[in-house]
């Protein structure tokens, strides 16, 4: 059994080893360490996107109102309207990488704002899904459904 100092000595480690962008923080917080490298890394586009939905590393959330879900949506997406982010953010895992999306991007970069603040490692879809739309057809949708199963 180790000493509760010890204990309390790990855990401040552990958070000081962790990346940035997986800890909770304030807007604030994260406004002040905003880079040109987050500003890169805070986007995934649709090729990379569907390269981690066959990897299984990846939760594709759909932060479209219901409405809009219901009109068309991509299989593989969850979806978790943006104004519901907050009360249905236990839903997402916290192991995994979390890409937003809705149709070009300005929603879903709301939500991952939102989610890195909360400690989660988040991207938007770049392109939207708009763009992923465009990306799956024949034998890209085809491979992506193959690989999913």
């Amino acid at each position: 059994m180790i000493s509760r100092f010890t204990a309390i000595a790990l855990l401040l480690l552990t958070l000081c080893l962790l990346p940035a962008h997986a800890k909770a923080e304030t807007l604030d917080e994260y406004l002040t360490r905003f880079s040109y490298q987050e500003r890169k890394e805070m986007k995934v586009d649709s090729k990379e996107l569907v390269e981690l939905l066959k990897k299984g590393e990846v939760q594709f959330i759909d932060i479209r109102f219901p409405e809009e879900f219901a009109a068309w949506r991509m299989g593989s997406a969850k979806n978790i309207p943006l104004n519901e982010l907050p009360s249905r953010v236990g839903e997402l895992d916290k192991n995994k990488l979390i890409v937003t999306a809705c149709p070009h991007n300005d929603r879903a970069n709301l939500a991952r704002i939102f989610l890195t603040t909360k400690g989660y490692r988040a991207k938007y879809l770049e392109d939207g899904l708009l763009g992923l739309a465009d990306l799956l057809r024949g034998d890209t949708a085809k491979g992506l459904i193959d690989a999913t199963k």
